[in-house]
């Protein structure tokens, strides 16, 4: 470290944030931008877009926003290419997009099941695989202060990850498939320097969550689980993130930190 640069200092380094606009996405990109990180926002509405824009550029000027749907994965290698073009390259890509859908496993159409794994797991997938290879292209020192020398990868797991819950088969597996993928591209790309982590949050109040959190008898059990007793804040992320994507922990790597109050460490 230099002068009084910090091992949190993200200065210099570009960050693409899918699902970027709203929620736990919004809350990350604020806190890679408070750390002195040039932030791009990624996802599908133009008007979400702007917003968000228009407060990160509160904090960094040079805070960008891109219009994409991960879903289109045919699509994603030439997005790609037009984004990292226009930051100049990508550092740390945070891989937040994501969806759900809930019914009882029985009563599960079939294309849903495969919106949701396109969505949560092969997308990331195809853009990690894509961020990787040009690095790995580049022999993994375009960037050598970007959280290590090869940059940072963040996927977003979930408390089911480990768990399971009534009518959510698809995201349960898709959260479960994230845990793993961590673990198999934090080994694969380590000679590298590629970073690969997760962060897996708890009951977080967002739009996807709206359902939950306005159902009083859910929010009451959530609340009643969760040791630090209350609904996350999407903010309550972004301190892990910054920690995962910054030379702070430059020697870890195929971890999934949970942010859920303690949920997970009570019966």
């Amino acid at each position: 470290m230099e002068g009084n640069e910090t091992p949190f200092d993200l200065t210099g380094r570009r960050a693409l944030v899918t699902g970027g606009t709203a929620g736990i996405g919004l809350g990350i990109a604020r806190g890679l931008a408070r750390c002195g990180a040039t932030v791009a926002v990624a996802g599908r509405s133009p008007e979400r877009l702007a917003r968000a824009l228009a407060e990160l550029r509160k904090i960094r000027p040079d805070a960008q926003a891109f219009a994409l749907d991960v879903s289109d994965t045919t699509a994603l290698p030439g997005r790609w290419k037009e984004i990292r073009t226009a930051l100049g390259g990508v550092d740390i890509l945070v891989n937040n997009a994501g969806t759900t859908w809930r019914s009882p496993a029985h009563e599960l159409p079939i294309d849903k099941w495969d919106e949701v794994i396109a969505t949560n797991v092969k997308a990331p997938f195809v853009l990690a695989q894509l961020f990787a290879r040009e690095r790995i292209a580049g022999g993994g020192s375009s960037a050598p202060r970007a959280g290590g020398p090869g940059g940072a990868i963040l996927f977003t797991a979930s408390i089911l990850s480990e768990l399971a819950r009534r009518d959510n088969a698809p995201y349960a597996a898709s959260k479960g498939a994230i845990r793993q993928l961590v673990k198999a591209l934090a080994i694969d790309w380590a000679p590298w320097g590629i970073r690969v982590n997760a962060i897996g949050p708890g009951y977080i109040r967002t739009d996807l969550t709206r359902p939950l959190y306005e159902n009083p008898g859910f929010s009451a059990w959530v609340v009643g689980h969760t040791p630090l007793g209350r609904w996350g804040e999407p903010d309550d992320l972004a301190g892990a993130a910054v920690f995962l994507c910054s030379p702070a922990a430059s020697f870890i790597t195929g971890q999934v930190l949970y942010v859920d109050g303690g949920f997970l460490a009570t019966l």
